[in-house]
């Protein structure tokens, strides 16, 4: 019983350091936030879904420091290069459909250093 008391203390504070502001920011996390975007950004949709705009708004609160931004520029420019059928010109209306002022451009060719 007491292993299990500390087994569990243990994960609450794994989890508590993960979830603390100036954790780094990660491109897992990234790409799960744009996920829902892909049908809008593929030019299956014709607007982004709500949970589309959710991850972008995501995304903006991930990146609060310059070093998260350039990490989240480099998410989102690998994350587009993946994919051969994004419509470029949806990707950069895409902040603009959902009502969000976000930093990071969307594209295959930005250079995040600056």
């Amino acid at each position: 019983m007491k292993g299990g008391v500390i087994a569990v203390i243990a994960i609450l504070a794994v989890f508590q350091l993960a979830v603390q502001h100036g954790h780094a920011v990660t491109c897992g996390e990234v790409d799960v936030s744009l996920m829902p975007c892909i049908n809008y950004l593929i030019g299956h949709d014709s607007s982004p879904s709500p949970a589309c705009c959710a991850g972008v708004k995501a995304v903006k609160g991930m990146a609060s420091t310059t070093a998260d931004k350039r990490t989240c520029c480099g998410c989102v420019k690998a994350a587009a290069n993946r994919y051969t059928d994004l419509k470029d010109e949806a990707a950069q209306s895409l902040p603009a459909k959902c009502a969000v002022q976000l930093d990071i451009p969307i594209s295959r060719t930005v250079d995040c250093t600056k």
